[in-house]
C-alpha cells in the first residue's frame, strides 16, 4: 500500500493543545465580547515580549501588517521602496497599496534572502523605505541592510511573515526596522485557526498610529483622526495565538532537528539543501532544496503520495499583476533561476521520523 504523505499536517501539533485551545474558544464564547477585547491586549502584550520589541499591534492578516506599517511611516505616492526580488506576491503587494513603486534586488543564490550588497545602487532620491524579507524562515543579514538605511535615511519594514523567533546576530527578526509585519496565517509557525497578523515597533507613535488606522482610523469611538479601515484581530484568534505562542520555542526546535535530519539524508544527492548566512539562524517555516530537474521530482513524488509545494513558481516582476512595471524574463536572472528549481518537502511539528526517512529515500533514488 502506497505510503501517503501531506505536505502539511496540523494534526500532530493541535492534538497535543487541544484542551487549551478549547478553553480558549470557551472563554472568549462566554465573554461575549468578541472584538478588541482583553485576549488581544494580552496577546499583543505577550507576543511583543517574545520578539523583544515594545509594541505589538494585532491586525487581520500579513499582508494588512505591511500595509499599516508602510502606511503608518508616511510611504506613499512618488515614493520607491526597493525589496527582493525573490518573495511571495504580498510584499509587492503591500508597496503597491500605498502607492509606491517596487524597486527589486536581486536574492544572494545560497539563502534565498535579499543581497545587501546589491541594495545601494538601486537607491535614488525616492527611496523611501527597505522591505527585507525573512524567506522560508532565515533571518536576512539585516546589520548591512540597516547601517545603508541610516546612512540613507530610510525607514526599514522587515517582512517577517515566516520567521518568527528567527535572529541575526542574537537579535529577532521583527525587531530590528521602524514598523514590521508579521503573518499568522494558519501554516506560518506561529499560526492562528484563521487569518491574523501583527505589526512590531518601538516606536510609541507608531504603534497608536497603526492601532487607529486598523480601527477606521479612529483611537476614540466615534473620533476618526485616519482614514484607516477594519484591520483588526478578532479576540478569538488572538486568544488561539496565545495558547500557541507558549509552545513556539518547543515547535521551532522540533522543526530545526527535522530540517538536520533532511539535511543528513540528502547530503549525498545532486539537490542543492538550505544554507545559513553567516551570523543568521533559520527556523524552517519551509524547508526548500533546488534541483535543474524540479518538475520531474516533484512528479516523482506525488506519484508516491508525497505532497509537496514550489514556493514560488513565478516571481513577482513577470506576474500578470505587474506587467505595467515593464519587467521581462531574464531582468531578474537568479529570481528567476529559483523559481524554476525550488521545491518545498514536507516539514510540520510531529512529523515523524519514518515518514521523513521515506521521503528523503524516495528525493534520493530519483536524483
Amino acid at each position: 500500500m502506497k505510503q501517503s504523505i501531506p505536505f502539511l499536517n496540523f494534526q500532530p501539533m493541535h492534538e497535543r493543545i487541544h484542551s487549551e485551545m478549547q478553553q480558549a474558544f470557551n472563554e472568549v464564547y462566554d465573554s461575549y465580547w468578541y472584538i478588541m477585547g482583553e485576549k488581544l491586549n494580552t496577546f499583543e502584550a505577550s507576543y511583543a515580549k517574545y520578539n523583544q520589541t515594545k509594541y505589538s499591534v494585532g491586525v487581520s492578516n500579513g499582508l494588512d501588517a505591511l500595509i499599516l506599517a508602510l502606511e503608518a511611516l508616511g510611504v506613499g505616492k512618488d515614493d520607491e521602496v526597493i525589496l527582493p526580488s525573490n518573495t511571495y506576491i504580498a510584499t509587492v503587494l503591500a508597496v503597491t497599496a500605498v502607492g509606491a513603486t517596487p524597486v527589486f534586488v536581486e536574492p544572494r543564490i545560497e539563502t534565498y534572502n535579499i543581497n545587501p550588497e546589491l541594495i545601494e545602487e538601486k537607491i535614488t532620491k525616492k527611496t523611501k523605505a527597505i522591505m527585507p524579507v525573512h524567506l522560508y524562515g532565515q533571518a536576512c543579514e539585516m546589520d548591512h541592510i540597516m547601517k545603508l538605511a541610516e546612512a540613507y535615511e530610510l525607514f526599514v519594514v522587515e517582512d517577517n511573515a515566516q520567521a518568527h523567533g528567527s535572529s541575526y546576530n542574537g537579535k529577532l527578526t521583527g525587531s530590528f526596522g521602524h514598523a514590521n509585519g508579521v503573518s499568522f496565517y494558519p501554516g506560518k509557525n506561529l499560526g492562528a485557526l484563521g487569518d491574523a497578523g501583527a505589526v512590531t515597533t518601538d516606536d510609541e507613535a507608531l504603534a497608536e498610529k497603526i492601532k487607529a488606522l486598523r480601527n477606521y482610523g479612529s483611537q476614540k469611538k466615534y473620533h476618526n483622526d485616519y482614514i484607516g479601515l477594519n484591520r483588526r484581530l478578532d479576540e478569538l484568534q488572538a486568544a488561539f495565538l496565545s495558547v500557541k505562542l507558549q509552545y513556539l520555542d518547543q515547535w521551532t526546535q522540533e522543526r530545526r532537528q527535522i530540517a538536520e535530519m533532511y539535511n543528513k539524508q540528502l547530503k549525498d544527492t545532486n539537490l542543492i539543501l538550505p544554507q545559513v548566512a553567516n551570523n543568521a539562524d533559520h527556523v524552517y517555516h519551509l524547508y526548500v532544496v533546488r534541483t535543474n530537474k524540479r518538475d520531474e521530482l516533484q512528479a516523482h513524488l506525488n506519484t508516491n503520495g508525497i505532497g509537496t509545494l514550489i514556493h514560488y513558481p513565478i516571481p513577482p516582476h513577470l506576474q500578470k499583476a505587474y506587467k505595467h512595471l515593464g519587467y521581462k524574463p531574464g531582468d531578474f536572472p537568479i529570481a528567476e533561476k529559483l523559481a524554476k528549481t525550488m521545491i518545498s518537502l514536507p516539514l510540520w511539528v510531529g512529523m515523524e521520523k519514518n515518514a521523513l526517512e521515506i521521503v528523503s529515500d524516495l528525493a534520493s533514488k530519483f536524483e
